[in-house]
């Protein structure tokens, strides 16, 4: 039988961290845990979302699914009387069916840290677009000992080494 697991690794204390980079999305941060592999089905990231952050209303063409790794903060769902609030705490797991309207915010004093499963066409968009457009239009987003050299204050995760 040939081996099919020469990609196969583990990532160890991905609450903590992963060896990839962190892609500040404005406040949010997103890190790739696996793929998107070009014939893989999904995509795997590690997200984080500093207190005072709101990720604002949005839907896209593909399911998304949170589990909270650590921290809490609010996701804004479809309930039974419109979008309501709803906490989501670490070991939570949320669903986000395709083409549902959903927001993120972290109203607690600490960091929410959360797994991303998704498709990896959406995947891709998460990272490599949102880089890809960014240098298209000749926008660069400072790092955070650049902006701190500006009086703003930055989140600053490190990855685990």
């Amino acid at each position: 039988m040939q081996s099919t697991t020469r990609d196969a690794r583990i990532v160890r204390q991905v609450a903590d961290g992963t060896p990839g980079q962190a892609l500040d999305l404005l406040g949010p941060t997103v890190e790739v845990v696996t793929g998107p592999e070009p014939r893989g089905s999904f995509c795997v990231l590690r997200g984080v979302l500093p207190p005072g952050i709101t990720v604002p209303l949005h839907s896209h063409d593909d399911a998304e699914d949170f589990l909270v790794l650590t921290g809490t903060h609010q996701v804004l769902l479809q309930g039974p009387d419109g979008l309501e609030w709803a906490d989501a705490h670490a070991g939570d797991y949320v669903h986000i069916p395709a083409g549902t309207p959903h927001a993120h915010r972290n109203t607690s004093p600490d960091p929410a840290v959360d797994l991303m499963i998704t498709t990896a066409r959406l995947g891709q968009f998460d990272v490599a677009r949102f880089t890809a457009v960014a240098d298209r239009y000749g926008h660069t987003l400072g790092t955070p000992e650049e902006n701190a050299a500006m009086g703003i204050e930055m989140p600053k995760f490190a990855a685990a080494q």
